[in-house]
């Protein structure tokens, strides 16, 4: 599979751009949450811009299979709480809807509420939005669309393969 290597500059333009369409639709959030790992830093700096907390939230389907529960983000969200998702990649939908699943089912799963919830006051943002994904809750944010069904690519973050020397002969964005 292709790889497409992402460089720092580009990170910091994409985060601005996040935070372009959150400006322009009125959106700040209470908080920020950080899909760990590749969420953390967009979520920092999206955080450290708005001078809003940022919060982490293990969600690993990849790598270690590992996720943890935080109820009390979906109390938050549950009562109108405005909260940020942020990650690098939707990638494949796993994680938004383990999100989904996790947090409805820990607090009033069956309440009519949730429709609105997602896209309403909880908003998920993005570096790159995989298009042919399978996420039951939309990106509301994205700086980069992709489509891997069409264009099969491995996306490489400056902060995964940060101690590999370039190639001159791969592509890089």
């Amino acid at each position: 599979m292709k790889k497409v290597y992402v460089n720092w500059s580009d990170v910091e333009r994409q985060t601005q751009e996040i935070i372009r369409q959150m400006y322009l639709d009125e959106f700040h959030p209470d908080y920020v949450v950080g899909i760990t790992r590749g969420g953390l830093i967009p979520a920092n700096l999206i955080s450290q811009y708005l001078e809003v907390p940022m919060h982490a939230l293990k969600v690993s389907l990849r790598d270690d299979e590992q996720c943890e529960t935080n109820a009390w983000m979906a109390e938050d969200a549950f009562v109108g709480k405005k909260i940020l998702i942020v990650d690098d990649i939707n990638d494949s939908g796993a994680t938004l809807n383990w999100i989904r699943q996790d947090w409805q089912e820990s607090n009033l799963p069956n309440d009519t509420a949730w429709a609105q919830i997602w896209g309403g006051n909880v908003r998920v943002a993005v570096l790159y939005d995989n298009q042919s994904s399978h996420n039951e809750i939309e990106v509301t944010y994205s700086a980069e669309q992709v489509n891997k069904f069409e264009t099969p690519q491995w996306i490489v973050f400056p902060w995964e393969e940060w101690w590999r020397k370039w190639n001159p002969d791969e592509q890089h964005i």
